[in-house]
């Protein structure tokens, strides 16, 4: 796989939730349920080719309740990009990740 190859991993949550564990290459890009957080995820997509694999999550709460995973979904589509996966975290990133034992990173 090339670099280019790889998913750019975006958590697009809270960015206290970010600080306290996140998957490690994953960067934050702003909480998209808010304006502020859909234009830094907007800036941050900006230069990219819009065919990039992008991997979005965020597990701040459970799947149905997320404020920022289909603002997210949205603002991709609606930016042109044609490959977006997002990371299913059915009732929160701590339980469905962090407790299996899927490796972190902290701070940021």
């Amino acid at each position: 796989m090339q670099t280019s190859d790889k998913p750019v991993l975006l958590q697009i949550g809270s960015h206290v939730l970010y600080a306290e564990a996140h998957i490690p290459r994953s960067e934050y890009a702003g909480a998209a349920g808010t304006a502020a957080g859909l234009q830094a995820l907007s800036m941050r997509v900006s230069n990219m080719k819009r065919d990039q694999l992008i991997v979005i999550y965020c597990g701040c709460c459970p799947w149905g309740k997320c404020p920022n995973i289909r603002p997210a979904y949205e603002e991709l589509r609606e930016l042109g990009f044609t490959n977006i996966k997002a990371l299913y975290l059915a009732d929160n990133f701590g339980k469905d990740w962090v407790d299996k034992g899927y490796p972190i990173a902290k701070g940021n």
